[in-house]
């Protein structure tokens, strides 16, 4: 087609399109290092179409194109307002980099918190002027209603009055009849009228603030037209004047004196407590005083005297020995006493059978778990017979080292149980037990054990309880014996029966309904339930949150179990039970004491704790021997040690055990001694001192296992007490080195001395005993003072060399580097002999 063809006719419409709304155009972007880049940019306008009809608005507001016109003759169309202007488009900008993006947030996050601050300070501004205003109101409205009783009472008192003269002038005209008077009670019945037909009195704008009486809706205030203005009632004033008269009466109040206990030594802030005055006052009085001390400071006795007799009260001087606490004098009314179940120790020697008769009896196996077979601490049980009785059982262990613990299971028993075996006989551990039981005054029934074997022999075991002031009853004597065998539950009715009769015969009573008092049989730290400690209750009643004192340390019944592991409330006299909630692990053997406060128990503990202190610092009074004895054992060498065991009862064993090794040369020095794991502290103490770690039972954690391999620190685990006291003995003896024994061999005179070379000389000597050997060490003496010891240079006799002159014979002898010889002198020859020491 032809260029005439495509242009536009006259009188036809123009073609369709679409106008172009889409500007490109290139911007050049610059960066660090001498790069740049070119980019296409497009920059869109909006397109407003129009509706039918309507003429088609430009894009541009400046510019509008002319409505296309229609062939046809057609009415002019409504042009509609133009829209408002699109914004321009933002100036491009180039990307930020990571610095500047950075600072941009930073600095976006600075006026973030700059405004939060500004808001912050503005809404305490507001809250602290509605406060400002808040309280201005309140004293506003306090002042009217002074204002307003005020002017009440002023209203009552002219009434009063008012009333008074009313009442003599009826007195005084008796025939008159009297004016009508006012009721009173109403505001505007009294403003209203007064006597004698007065003008009302008028109001000078008082306006009494309600608030508080608010919403209280009476009748008067219904029927009333003064709306929510109500004045204070007479009762109310009667009240408040009676009390400002007995106010006014009472005058001055008297200071209560007190009797204040006060102990040796006191902090001033305490002696102010319990004279409830005020402690700068105490400080002040002992300044005038000369004394210038602070409240935290202690005073002595005295001091305490003069403050507590200015101040007017009364002294009661009290020891320190006073805040102990003693069981002996609290006895219970023989009313009181009821019934017990009898406590019952079985004692014995090593491998005799106590944990398995008491296994055989309890029906379990105890004695399985057990290391080495052998007991290591006190366990205590309570069983219950098939007559519904009860009896609690107490085995202790039989090594040597546990005697505490055989002492201990002695005197806090009322019947003991000695196990003899059948096979064996008593032994030291029989002999000691029965000694105890003997010291502590408590019956005893002999156990023969063991009779199932081939080998037994009852009636031999009696006859050799004879040595021992052991007389059984078939050898008519008092003390009860009984063929027992654990493996086949033979005679273990007949035990039961006679410990039965013997409590009985014995009365053991005890008051349940009071504070509980027991025994610590055992104690332990567990690494999941902290210090934990057996007690044997001996009267009253332990319960659950009792606050208690034992010992030196102090706490409250969190938890108690018996000897099933079963959680229990409350636990009777003769009921052995295992505590938690102590606040450190007590001596075994030390009594528990029920208390009224935990103020009390603290004190307790820390009085028991401190005198424990002094003993074990102090020192008795010098003397040439104890001196000599000190000077003697600081030249021995010591052991350094560590201990850890499971129980108290092991730690004392041990270290009893440990301070009983006889030697002069070396003795076990324990560092430390505690109960519970291995932990890194234990670890640092033994490498700072070179100490072995001993682990009876226990076990180091991860931690102190780590730090001990690091730092080359030896832990040795045991389980039997036999294995750790050997081997603590051959460490002993270890660190002693072997010894050297000397073992005089030859002696001989030396009769002449010869030059031999230069400088040398030789000695001619007549061997008086035994022979001269080359080979031996020799040492020669002078006035029996040795001069010389060192080895024999050569050994000739006939200007031969020989090895060896026996006695009787002459020869020449020469030192090595020794010249000193005179006519006179002797010669020993002697051999030195190394031996493993044994401790």
């Amino acid at each position: 087609m032809s260029d005439s063809n495509d242009k536009p006719k006259l009188g036809m419409r123009a073609p369709l399109g679409i106008k172009r709304t889409v500007e490109t155009g290139q911007v050049k972007q610059s960066f660090s290092h001498g790069r740049s880049n070119t980019v296409v940019v497009e920059v869109k306008r909006r397109r407003v179409i129009g509706k039918p009809g309507e003429a088609e608005v430009a894009e541009t507001p400046a510019v509008a194109e002319a409505p296309v016109v229609a062939e046809a003759p057609a009415p002019a169309p409504v042009v509609a307002a133009p829209p408002p202007p699109p914004p321009a488009p933002k100036a491009y900008e180039p990307p930020l980099s990571r610095q500047e993006m950075q600072a941009k947030l930073l600095r976006e996050a600075e006026e973030a918190r700059l405004s939060m601050l500004e808001e912050a300070r503005r809404r305490e501004d507001i809250q602290r002027r509605e406060s400002s205003e808040e309280e201005k109101r309140r004293a506003e409205d306090n002042r009217r209603a002074e204002e307003a009783a005020v002017e009440a009472a002023r209203v009552l008192a002219e009434e009063e009055a008012r009333q008074a003269a009313l009442a003599a002038e009826r007195a005084a005209n008796a025939p008159a009849v009297p004016a009508p008077v006012a009721p009173v009670g109403d505001d505007d019945d009294r403003g209203a009228r007064r006597p004698g037909g007065a003008p009302a009195r008028p109001n000078r704008g008082r306006v009494v603030d309600d608030r508080r009486q608010h919403g209280k809706l009476t009748v008067t205030r219904a029927l009333g037209d003064d709306g929510d203005v109500r004045a204070r009632s007479l009762a109310a004033l009667r009240r408040s004047r009676e009390k400002d008269k007995r106010a006014h009466q009472a005058g001055p109040s008297v200071k209560q004196v007190r009797d204040v206990q006060v102990p040796e030594a006191i902090t001033v802030q305490e002696l102010a407590i319990r004279m409830a005055e005020r402690g700068a006052d105490l400080v002040k009085a002992l300044f005038k005083m000369g004394m210038p001390v602070t409240l935290t400071q202690t005073i002595d006795q005295d001091t305490a005297e003069l403050l507590v007799t200015e101040f007017g009260h009364n002294i009661v001087r009290v020891s320190d020995a006073d805040i102990d606490i003693v069981n002996d004098e609290d006895v219970d009314a023989p009313e009181t006493l009821q019934t017990r179940p009898p406590v019952v120790a079985i004692m014995g020697h090593v491998d005799h059978g106590k944990t398995s008769l008491l296994d055989a009896l309890r029906g379990t196996d105890v004695v399985s778990g057990e290391a080495g077979g052998i007991t290591q601490h006190i366990g205590a049980y309570q069983l219950t017979m098939k007559d519904k009785s009860k009896i609690t059982f107490l085995d202790t262990p039989g090594h040597e080292a546990f005697t505490e613990m055989r002492a201990r299971g002695a005197n806090v028993t009322d019947i003991v149980v000695i196990a003899v075996a059948a096979d064996d006989g008593p032994k030291p551990q029989t002999v000691e037990a029965i000694n105890h039981v003997k010291a502590a005054g408590v019956p005893m029934i002999i156990a023969i054990t063991k009779c199932d074997k081939h080998e037994a022999n009852a009636q031999k075991v009696r006859e050799q309880l004879l040595q021992y002031d052991v007389v059984v009853e078939a050898m008519s004597g008092d003390v009860q014996d009984v063929e027992v065998s654990a493996k086949t539950k033979t005679g273990l009715d007949e035990l039961i029966e006679k410990i039965q009769l013997l409590a009985e015969i014995s009365e053991l009573k005890a008051n349940p309904d009071r504070t509980a008092e027991g025994k610590v049989i055992e104690a332990k730290l567990d690494k999941g339930k902290g210090p934990v400690a057996t007690i044997l209750v001996q009267r009253g009643t332990l319960k659950t949150g009792d606050i208690f004192v034992v010992g030196a340390e102090s706490g409250r019944v969190r938890a108690m179990t018996n000897d099933k592991g079963m959680q229990i409330k409350e636990a009777g006299p003769s009921m052995p039970v295992e505590v938690l909630g102590l606040t450190g692990v007590p001596q075994a053997g030390d009594t528990l004491t029920v208390v009224e406060s935990e103020a009390r128990a603290r004190e307790v503990a820390a009085y028991r704790a401190e005198v424990a202190t002094r003993k074990r610092t102090g020192s008795g009074p010098a003397s040439l021997e104890s001196m000599f004895s000190a000077l003697k054992e600081k030249q021995a060498q010591e052991y350094p040690l560590v201990i850890k065991a499971d129980v108290q009862g092991t730690v004392e064993a041990i270290v009893g055990s440990l301070a009983k090794i006889p030697n002069e040369d070396i003795k076990a020095r324990v560092l430390h001694a505690g109960v519970g794991g291995i932990t890194e502290s234990d670890v640092t103490l033994a490498r700072a001192s070179g100490a072995p770690i001993i682990g009876f039972n226990v076990r180091a954690n991860a931690k102190a296992r780590e730090i001990a391999e690091r730092n080359g620190v030896a832990l040795k685990y045991y389980d039997v007490i036999y294995d750790l006291l050997d081997e603590i003995r051959a460490g002993m003896a270890g660190q002693l080195g072997p010894e050297y024994f000397e073992t005089v061999v030859g002696r001989a005179e030396i009769k002449d001395v010869f030059p031999a070379g230069k400088h040398g000389k030789a000695a001619g000597i007549l061997v008086v005993d035994g022979f001269i050997r080359k080979a031996l060490r020799a040492r020669i003496t002078r006035d029996d003072v040795i001069i010389y010891n060192g080895a024999i240079s050569s050994l000739r006799r006939f200007k031969d060399d020989v090895p060896e002159v026996r006695a009787g014979l002459e020869c020449g002898v020469t030192f090595e580097s020794h010249t000193d010889i005179k006519a006179g002198d002797y010669l020993e020859t002697f051999e030195v002999e190394e031996r493993e020491r044994t401790i």
